[in-house]
């Protein structure tokens, strides 16, 4: 279970494929304090350690987390999103994000605004999931406000200390995020599918 309040950037440095699941090795300023089957999330996608060397982590992707997120357009030196789970009896500064990414989706537009960002995507309606007006998302981990809902699109404003410490500052038009819509909603929206 996390947050999805940030808690540091982590940098892909090794990304290997082994039958149908992909290794990725990766440099952070926590991997000290990590630990093997702990979790993580990355871009919002949990994932467990399974190998830590020096300052490298290693962690592995398999077939269901490669079809439902961006994790295989992941390259060498791209910059991701990190959180460790969260603690009980800490603060939950952000929403419940399990970790879980229900579907991907596209920047379709970036717009500054007097030291804010509002940042608009995409993404695919039959895969049945919904925002709210001032509900929560998770964008690539980021715990974030949903503004201007829309049938398939909906709009997030960034902060300056947001966009200085996640990887929305690398987003560009057209770039694919991991979503993952709020729990309480799709469990509404589970259970309103079931009375019809």
């Amino acid at each position: 279970m996390f947050t999805g309040i940030i808690e540091t950037l982590g940098t892909i440095k090794e990304i290997s494929k082994e039958k149908e699941n992909l290794h990725l090795k990766v440099a952070s300023n926590i991997t000290n304090e990590l630990k093997i089957d702990q979790s993580v999330a990355h871009n919002g996608i949990c994932l467990t350690v399974v190998a830590i060397e020096d300052n490298i982590y290693t962690v592995t992707a398999i077939k269901e987390t490669i079809e439902k997120t961006n994790i295989s357009k992941w390259k060498e030196n791209d910059i991701i999103n990190l959180e460790r789970a969260m603690k009980l009896g800490d603060r939950l500064d952000g929403h419940i994000v399990q970790g879980h990414v229900d579907q991907i989706g596209i920047c379709k537009n970036i717009n500054e605004s007097e030291g804010s960002w509002y940042f608009t995507f995409e993404y695919n309606k039959n895969q049945q999931n919904i925002t709210i007006e001032k509900g929560s998302i998770t964008i690539n981990g980021t715990s974030l406000t949903v503004v201007n809902s829309k049938e398939n699109e909906f709009s997030v404003a960034i902060i300056p200390y947001t966009y200085e410490n996640t990887n929305f500052k690398n987003l560009k038009v057209g770039t694919i995020v991991n979503l993952e819509f709020d729990v309480i909603g799709k469990y509404v929206k589970r259970i309103q599918d079931l009375r019809i």
